[in-house]
């Protein structure tokens, strides 16, 4: 039971984190202050990575797109911004996951790809 609460709060805490870069990501390129719209937006794009990436051979291209795609959904700015949001929420988080692993914390970024 221990293992089942720990990996739930594992993932709630990952995907806040992803949550975050998508809102560092849309506040700087589109000026939008919503964390629990980001949070969603990270949710939703890990959910269409998981669905496309296992398909073989072009599973990761056809995962990538859908994110982009998810991220231009929610967010307003087209198709550049929504690459745009993208590349700055990976380095948001990739920023966060290693400054919380330096402090023992071993997280992820979910919905955010790569972090």
């Amino acid at each position: 039971m221990a293992s089942a609460i720990g990996s739930l709060l594992l993932f709630v805490i990952s995907l806040l984190v992803g949550g975050l870069g998508i809102y560092v990501g849309a506040r700087v390129i589109t000026g939008v202050e919503d964390y629990s719209h980001a949070v969603i937006t990270a949710l939703i794009g890990a959910i269409a990575w998981a669905v496309l990436s296992w398909i073989p051979l072009f599973g990761g291209l056809l995962a990538l797109i859908a994110y982009v795609a998810v991220i231009n959904w929610r967010y307003r700015g087209g198709w550049v911004n929504a690459i745009l949001i993208a590349l700055v929420a990976w380095i948001a988080t990739a920023v966060v996951v290693f400054v919380l692993g330096a402090l023992g914390v071993p997280v992820t970024g979910i919905g955010v790809l790569g972090a």
